[in-house]
């Protein structure tokens, strides 16, 4: 068995009632619930019960997501499992630097209920929307992208399964474009037009305030969705706001540095199947409620044996 890595979900994958179990069986998954709540009342509760329309709000999924892959990380933990290296898509990112050690704990919930609110008030200011699109490769969606303003190739997730953020004017345009390439649109249930040059001027706000947080750079890698290499400085999570994501590089450059098992911490089991795509020979596994939590527990404990 290769190394471990941990992968965090990101904004898209969250339901009603996410990380309910694993604050009921985990005491270290709790903690993290309770210290989100310390800092933004009500945020678990927002887990548990918020409805569809609230969760999928920015300012409350992000700092939701987080918690329910944060705590996801910390009961796996707790039953003596620690990855080699993580990663997190967009969102995501800020747990698996947490989990790495790179931010603090408060720092960084701080800094993701922050980067909602955020990206929330400029999506106002400059509204946006995101499609999958499926069936076209990456050359394709840049050609695609090219032909109108507005349209930005922002989530290269697959090597036929690519992101597109789109400007409000504009979005009525791409499926039929999209289609007629023979490709696939599927409309991504996010409110904003996330990593794309809609997002610059929340990058610089949050540049602003937060580039005195410290961060520390550990042995355990956290891979980058800038460069899908191991992070190297703060900047990066600036930067990632209103750039591409590079996850189907990232997860090659894990699976090139030794790991062979991917755990995906937090709802659903959406980049579970991204890398079943990247890494078909990957062992892949997913922990998001009590029993995906003790399935995991138990096959990996089977396999060191």
């Amino acid at each position: 068995m290769g190394k471990i890595a941990i992968v965090f979900s990101g904004q898209g994958a969250q339901y009603s009632g996410m990380g309910k179990e694993l604050a009921q069986c985990s005491e270290a998954a709790a903690r993290v619930f309770n210290m989100a709540d310390s800092l933004r009342p009500g945020t678990s509760m927002q887990c548990f019960e918020g409805t569809k329309d609230e969760l999928q709000q920015t300012e409350n999924t992000q700092p939701c997501i987080f918690c329910v892959g944060y705590a996801a990380a910390a009961a796996l933990e707790e039953k003596g499992i620690k990855a080699d290296c993580s990663a997190g898509f967009s969102a995501g990112e800020i747990a698996a630097l947490t989990y790495g050690g790179y931010l603090a704990e408060e720092d960084a919930f701080r800094f993701i209920t922050r980067r909602a609110l955020v990206m929330q008030e400029i999506n106002r200011k400059n509204p946006g929307t995101m499609f999958a699109v499926l069936g076209l490769d990456k050359g394709q969606v840049l050609e695609l992208c090219s032909r109108e303003d507005g349209w930005y190739p922002v989530n290269f997730n697959t090597a036929t399964q690519i992101s597109v953020a789109c400007t409000v004017e504009s979005a009525e345009r791409f499926p039929g474009a999209v289609a007629a390439l023979g490709g696939k649109p599927i409309k991504l249930a996010v409110s904003a037009g996330f990593h794309s040059p809609l997002m610059d001027e929340a990058r610089k706000k949050l540049e602003e305030e937060f580039s005195g947080m410290t961060f520390t750079v550990n042995s355990a890698p956290v891979y980058s969705n800038l460069t899908g290499e191991p992070y190297k400085e703060l900047t990066q999570l600036f930067q990632q706001i209103n750039s591409p994501v590079l996850w189907h590089p990232l997860i090659q450059n894990m699976y090139r540095d030794g790991v062979d098992t991917f755990i995906e911490a937090g709802p659903g089991k959406t980049l579970s199947n991204m890398i079943a795509k990247i890494i078909p020979d990957a062992l892949i596994l997913n922990v998001e409620d009590k029993d995906s939590l003790e399935n995991t527990v138990e096959v990996l404990k089977n396999a060191e044996k």
